[in-house]
C-alpha cells in the first residue's frame, strides 16, 4: 500500500454517470441562481459598479491560495470591475471558489458577471504545472488540484484506473514513482485523467530513452525495483552522490544487510523529518528498512532521469555506509567501515 492510501487493482468502479451529470447541472443552476438573485437585489448604480459584460480583452492571473480580496483587488487594478466588494459579495453568495490560473476577461464588467465568467472553464488560459523531482504522489495530486481547480477526489478516482492513465504494467497498479517530474501545460480542457496520462507518458518516454527494462534485467532487478532505488537516491543525497549511494544500496542488499534508511521510514510515517526518534524508527511498516531486509515494497516519490541513471549505473566502490555530515551543503561521507560510520554519526548528532 502506498502513502496515498491504496494499491490500485486496475478495475474501474461502476459509475452512475447520468446521475452525476444531473447533479453537476443542478449545482451549476444553483450557483447561477444565487448570483442572479444577488445581481437583482444589490443596487448596482448606487455602488458605482460597471454594468454589463464589458468590452475588449484582459488577462488576469489568480495565484494559488489567493483570497477573494486579493482576486478582487487584481480585477479592480486591471479595470475589469470598479468595486471589489461587489465581486466579493457575488462570490460569497454562490460559495464557489475560483481556482488559480490565468483568466481572459473584459474591461469594465459588472462584478457578478465577471465572477460568473471566471467560473466558466472557457475563460481560463493555459497554465503550467511544475512537478519537481522527489515529490510524493500525495504532493503531486495536491499541487495538480490547486493549479487546475480539479478536485482531489477526481485525481483519486483516476488513479484507480491504471489503464486509463497509461500506468505501465511494471508499476503493478501503484502510481507512486511513475508520474514523471517535469513541466506540464494545463488548460480548461485538462481532466484529471488526461493530466495523469501526460505524466505516465513522459515517464514512458524517459524509460525508453534510458532503456530501463533491459538494463534493470541485466542487474537482476525489475523496473519497479530500479524506480524504488532511484526514489531513495532522490531524497537521501545530493545529485553528485547518487552513484555512490546507489552502490551502498546494492552492496548492502548483496551482503544481506538491512538498508536502514531514514527516507523509507519518513515515507511510512508520511513525514519528511531529518531527525527521527527511536519510536519513529520502530514503526511497524514494510517501508521501515531498519526492521525489514531488502528494498521497500515500492517507490517513495517520483525520481528524475539523473536518479534513474544512477540506479542503473551505480559508481563502483566498496562502501556499505553513508551519512550526510552537513545538511546545508549536502556533504555526504561514504565508508565501508561500521566504526567510521558510527563515529561520523555521533559527530553529526553533536556528540
Amino acid at each position: 500500500m502506498s502513502e496515498f492510501g491504496f494499491r490500485m487493482d486496475g478495475e474501474e468502479p461502476t459509475k452512475r454517470r447520468h446521475v452525476a451529470g444531473w447533479i453537476v447541472a443542478l449545482c451549476s443552476l444553483v450557483i447561477i441562481g444565487s448570483v442572479g438573485v444577488w445581481l437583482l437585489t444589490r443596487g448596482v448604480v448606487s455602488q458605482g459598479d460597471y454594468i454589463g459584460a464589458g468590452t475588449g480583452s484582459v488577462v488576469v492571473e489568480v495565484a494559488s491560495g489567493a483570497s477573494l480580496t486579493e482576486i478582487a483587488d487584481s480585477l479592480v487594478g486591471s479595470d475589469v470591475i470598479a468595486n471589489g466588494q461587489s465581486f466579493i459579495d457575488a462570490a460569497t453568495a454562490s460559495g464557489r471558489s475560483i481556482p488559480p490560473g490565468r483568466y481572459t476577461l473584459h474591461e469594465q464588467m459588472d462584478p457578478g458577471v465577471a465572477y460568473l465568467l471566471m467560473l466558466d472553464p472557457s475563460s481560463r488560459s493555459s497554465s503550467r504545472l511544475v512537478i519537481k523531482e522527489g515529490q510524493r504522489l500525495k504532493e503531486i495530486v495536491a499541487q495538480a488540484s490547486a493549479i487546475t481547480g480539479i478536485p482531489v477526489s477526481e485525481f483519486r478516482a483516476a488513479l484507480t484506473r491504471p489503464e486509463a492513465i497509461g500506468l505501465p504494467a511494471a508499476a503493478q497498479g501503484n502510481p507512486e514513482g511513475w508520474l514523471f517530474p517535469a513541466t506540464y501545460d494545463v488548460s480548461s480542457k485538462t481532466t484529471a485523467t488526461s493530466l495523469l496520462r501526460q505524466m505516465t507518458t513522459r515517464f514512458g518516454e524517459t524509460s525508453t530513452a534510458i532503456n530501463l527494462t533491459k538494463r534493470a534485467k541485466a542487474l537482476g532487478l525489475t523496473p519497479e525495483e530500479v524506480v524504488t532505488i532511484a526514489s531513495i537516491l532522490q531524497v537521501e543525497v545530493a545529485p553528485d552522490d547518487y552513484g555512490k549511494a546507489a552502490r551502498v544500496i546494492y552492496n548492502r542488499l548483496k551482503a544481506g544487510q538491512k538498508l536502514g534508511l531514514d527516507s523509507t521510514v519518513n515515507y511510512a510515517l508520511g513525514t519528511s523529518n531529518p531527525n527521527l526518534s527511536g519510536s519513529d524508527l520502530a514503526v511497524d511498516s514494510p517501508y521501515n528498512t531498519y526492521l525489514v531486509k531488502g528494498l521497500p515494497p515500492g517507490p517513495l516519490d517520483s525520481p528524475g532521469e539523473v536518479a534513474l541513471e544512477a540506479a542503473l549505473s551505480p559508481t563502483p566502490g566498496p562502501w556499505l555506509y553513508f551519512i550526510t555530515t552537513d545538511p546545508k551543503t549536502q556533504t555526504t561521507v561514504f565508508t565501508e567501515k561500521e566504526e567510521e560510520f558510527l563515529r561520523l554519526k555521533k559527530l553529526a548528532a553533536g556528540g
